[in-house]
């Protein structure tokens, strides 16, 4: 699976395509859908411009790419930058009234399990964000499964980023059966991590939340560019 990651914490000062209204969100799904991204992932802004987790914003979100592309798997971020307080992030994956397909939830946050526990009552299945082999560990202590594992190497260095994906998909928990993974990195490491899940045969994600450069270094013009750049590295 490639995962298009279609805006994530940016703004648009950093890049002018980067998607911020469901409108721009749902257009830029559908385009990278149609280029071959297997699912998105967004973080939905309210008015203000600021990420939020309140229903009616991510309502408008799911239901604007939902239209514009039907079938299409869509993903929401939980993070603590969003909504700080466990418990307030808590109550609203209970008050959404238009469900993601899946959600990230960053293992290392406070609260992060119970956020889990959540988005699995509610249906919605669970991405644990994994940063660290610390968090890999913590995480193996979970009574909350995961339907798919995110290894995310948050080191800007290339060698850095592959060696701490080396190590974190080590120490994974191997069971027959067990969550899906998918391997990525931010910035520098972005192309040569993804070109490492080719090689392991990982699922993979790309998009302006990740990288602004083609992996030739030139600034992307889209996430559409980031996409096509992707597939033709072989992801999926």
């Amino acid at each position: 699976m490639l995962k298009a990651c279609l805006n994530g914490a940016r703004t648009r000062a950093e890049h002018p395509a980067l998607p911020v209204t469901p409108a721009e969100l749902a257009a830029d799904a559908a385009r990278c859908a149609g280029l071959g991204a297997d699912a998105v992932h967004v973080h939905p802004r309210g008015a203000d411009g600021r990420e939020s987790l309140h229903p009616s914003v991510i309502a408008a979100a799911l239901e604007a790419i939902r239209a514009a592309r039907p079938g299409l798997p869509v993903g929401v971020s939980t993070g603590a930058w969003i909504e700080p307080e466990p418990a307030a992030r808590v109550a609203a994956v209970r008050a959404w009234t238009v469900l993601p397909d899946f959600a990230s939830v960053n293992a290392h946050e406070p609260g992060a399990e119970a956020v889990a526990q959540a988005l699995r009552e509610r249906g919605v299945m669970v991405e644990a964000g994994l940063w660290t082999l610390d968090v890999v560990a913590a995480y193996a202590r979970w009574r909350v499964p995961a339907g798919r594992i995110l290894i995310e190497c948050m080191a800007e260095g290339p060698a850095v980023a592959l060696a701490d994906a080396a190590a974190m998909l080590a120490a994974l928990p191997s069971a027959p059966g067990g969550p899906q993974v998918l391997l990525h990195a931010e910035g520098p490491a972005t192309w040569s991590v993804l070109t490492e899940a080719v090689r392991r045969g990982l699922h993979s994600r790309v998009g302006l939340e990740d990288t602004l450069s083609l992996p030739d270094g030139s600034t992307t013009p889209d996430n559409a560019a980031l996409v096509t750049a992707a597939l033709t590295a072989g992801a999926r």
